[in-house]
């Protein structure tokens, strides 16, 4: 029986035990293999490949197991990974190869007791939306005799084992000018957050006269007791470790190593708007790269004013990274982010994030302006003036609610916060307050979780408290009514 199988902006999601269960992962997978099937009737050029990853969540592996053997059913070649993996390098491989597509079992940055099914497609990305309501449309047809969890012991494997790709280790050594990096003499700290990034970036920088220290480097399917989300307060002890190492800068990574964060020479956070205004600026200045600018809806005033000086166009998208990749497979893309740290860029191999890389790449971009991070940050402060960011996550009793909040926010809207005038409304998802001093307002709700994000930038960090203050009273009235 299908039951809450829905996919969302990334892959679908779902309880370990509860309705992410072998069954249910079952049928997904094999209304992904007959979409797969679909898709090479359709396009003769693209490979009967199919390449399966997985993270290190709880029976990652037994479910890695489980997709490989439905997949591999019916004529489709199989190659999973021997061990869990970053799902960057799973992207990688199916482009490199020209593969049919690509999973993954992760659930990126949720909770530990949350697994999922992220769906590769042959150039790399994420699946869109179009496309995984297909993989829905067939779920019903599936018979329940097909998805099955085999005895291991008993069945004789058709999918290949394969090792972590060195491919995507040489891909990465050929992007990052590591020659630039081996002299200097600093240290710094790499946290995984016990997810797949492990000691990834390490390697990477063995042989430099860098000092890296990595923590949370080994596995554990409870990520210390943490959502595996690289900002704060998660990166408390990345903050931490770079006070007391007196480190150069600190570089984290998600659960399945698709995200970055980042942490100053002064243990303070670096949120997804600076680290793409320090990525934008090395392109540019130092890469001499051009293109345009995808930001989704919470990305940061400062960035734009970056892409008008250097005359660059800027595109606007709902939040979600597949939204920024779409643009990406379409335009000149110089580079584009979401302010979960999801960012993507002109020298990845794919429109997708890479955790990995980026962290490499804002190393690098650091080193070629000789100077900190912090410091960097105050340098494009001082040119393109200062702005500070928020966001604040209610809690309310359903999802519903926040829906309804949101449309009566579209039909009736303040005509001014905190004394500023509303000078435009953005609803392209939520609704979006412009200030006439371009600082901003916004209102989202979650589409699966009885949650209401609150989100603000403007030129002091008190402005922003209040900013996210006021809205929480909008808010606040219909909360306690409803909860009454």
């Amino acid at each position: 029986m299908v039951c809450n199988i829905k996919f969302g902006t990334d892959g679908w999601r779902g309880v370990i035990a509860d309705d992410f269960t072998f069954e249910n992962v079952g049928l997904v997978s094999s209304a992904t293999r007959e979409q797969f099937l679909e898709d090479l009737k359709q396009n003769k050029n693209l490979k009967n490949l199919v390449y399966v990853g997985y993270d290190r969540r709880f029976l990652g592996r037994e479910f890695g197991e489980h997709v490989a053997g439905i997949l591999s059913r019916n004529g489709l070649s199989v190659n999973l990974y021997d061990t869990d993996v970053p799902t960057p390098m799973v992207s990688y491989d199916v482009k490199k190869n020209n593969a049919v597509g690509g999973i993954v079992i992760t659930a990126s940055h949720n909770p530990a007791h949350f697994s999922g099914f992220k769906i590769k497609t042959p150039d790399g990305c994420s699946a869109s939306k179009e496309y995984t309501n297909k993989i829905e449309l067939r779920l019903s047809s599936v018979g329940a005799n097909q998805c099955v969890r085999p005895n291991m012991q008993q069945q004789e494997n058709n999918f290949n084992l394969i090792p972590p790709s060195q491919d995507y280790m040489d891909y990465i050594r050929s992007t990052i000018d590591l020659n630039k990096l081996k002299d200097l003499n600093e240290t710094i700290i790499v946290d995984s957050m016990h997810g797949t990034g492990g000691d990834y970036v390490e390697r990477f920088l063995k042989g430099t006269k860098l000092k890296v220290k990595t923590i949370r480097s080994e596995k554990d399917v409870n990520f210390g007791g943490i959502n595996p989300e690289p900002m704060m307060p998660q990166l408390k002890p990345l903050c931490d470790e770079v006070i007391k190492n007196n480190a150069l800068i600190g570089l984290a990574t998600d659960g399945d190593a698709d995200r970055v964060g980042a942490v100053d020479e002064k243990g303070e956070y670096l949120t997804t708007h600076k680290l793409l205004a320090i990525l934008l600026y090395f392109l540019v200045e130092k890469k001499k790269l051009s293109g345009g600018v995808v930001l989704t809806v919470s990305q940061s005033v400062l960035v734009k004013r970056m892409a008008k000086k250097y005359g660059f166009k800027i595109y606007e998208v709902p939040v979600g990274f597949k939204n920024i990749a779409e643009l990406m497979l379409k335009e000149d893309i110089l580079i584009g982010a979401e302010e979960s740290n999801g960012i993507g860029c002109k020298l990845c191999y794919i429109p997708e994030r890479d955790g990995i890389l980026n962290s490499l790449l804002l190393l690098e971009a650091i080193t070629a302006f000789n100077m900190k991070p912090g410091k960097l940050v105050e340098k494009l402060h001082n040119e393109f003036g200062s702005f500070y960011y928020e966001r604040t996550d209610i809690h309310i009793p359903s999802p519903q609610m926040g829906k309804d909040f949101v449309e009566k926010l579209k039909k009736s809207p303040p005509k001014e916060i905190n004394n500023l005038k509303v000078e435009n409304i953005q609803t392209i998802d939520g609704v979006k307050l412009l200030l006439e001093d371009e600082s901003w307002l916004l209102f989202r709700a979650s589409g699966t979780e009885p949650l209401l994000r609150i989100y603000s930038e403007a030129q002091t960090r008190d402005d922003v408290l209040k900013n996210l203050r006021l809205g929480e009273k909008l808010l606040t009235p219909k909360v306690s009514s409803r909860g009454a």
